[in-house]
């Protein structure tokens, strides 16, 4: 089995500033790390690599830095690692960044492709879906566990609003994951000691076929018009020993309150 587990660095959001006068990210002096939700895709890869002998390739796509996860994803147990970066990626929105990852991967050999259901830096979760669409593949999202037949079918069960759902999938398909679900391993002392020794494939916009037209900012349908912090919420007033009839009229109060009704 050859698993792609797809992985972000992206800036710690406990640390994040706004510039007030932008609304963009001051990402100067702020710590950069593994998308959570990444993690725990990388955990099942990592899972199955020790039940079934995966082999597991992570591929990230990033400016150089970026660099510094798929050593971290090293340490962790990964084989092997790829670096998708060139300028001319630069300002790609979801849609141009699945494009272009979906394109590498054309040159990957995998049986599953696993990625986070969202990045904490956009919360999108669209990503992945575009990728398996690029792709052509089925896929499966908010999965918070997966068990292999050993031949060609998964059985995931996937968080929904309603409670959970069990579906059945072959191979070749495509998982997002959820990081609730999984306690991601620490990176080991051998691990760390020979994540170094080892090469990290750097990929640009000619190492593999692409449309020039559908990269970075020119091939992106979407840009961020402004962001900005959430604004406090004023205390609510909380009702003790109360009927459900005077719960109710509290309720229709402030929604005609508020003129929603």
């Amino acid at each position: 089995m050859k698993i792609v587990v797809c992985i972000k660095q992206v800036p710690d959001t406990t640390e994040i500033k706004l510039d007030p006068v932008k609304g963009t990210l001051i990402r100067d002096g702020v710590p950069s790390i593994m998308n959570p939700d990444d993690k725990g895709a990388l955990e099942q890869a990592l899972l199955f690599k020790d039940k079934f002998g995966a082999e597991v390739t992570c591929v990230t796509m990033g400016p150089p830095q970026a660099e510094a996860i798929i050593r971290e994803a090293y340490a962790m147990g990964v084989d092997k690692g790829i670096l998708i970066s060139d300028r001319r990626f630069g300002g790609a929105d979801t849609w141009a960044t699945s494009y272009t990852i979906s394109q590498a991967l054309k040159n990957v050999e995998y049986d599953i492709i696993f990625a986070g259901r969202q990045a904490i830096d956009g919360d999108t979760a669209q990503v992945g879906p575009q990728i398996a669409e690029q792709l052509d593949l089925p896929q499966v999202t908010y999965v918070e566990e997966v068990e292999f037949d050993g031949s060609k079918k998964l059985t995931v069960r996937r968080n929904v609003e309603e409670g959970h759902e069990v579906l059945e999938v072959e191979l070749p398909c495509m998982l997002t994951f959820l990081a609730s679900a999984y306690e991601p391993r620490y990176m080991n002392v051998r691990g760390i000691m020979e994540t170094y020794t080892k090469e990290v494939t750097v990929w640009n916009a000619d190492s593999f076929e692409t449309d020039p037209e559908r990269l970075g900012l020119k091939g992106s349908p979407t840009s961020v018009k402004k962001s900005f912090t959430k604004g406090a919420k004023a205390m609510g007033t909380l009702h003790d020993d109360i009927t459900p009839e005077e719960a109710a009229d509290i309720i229709v109060a402030k929604l005609k309150e508020k003129f929603i009704i």
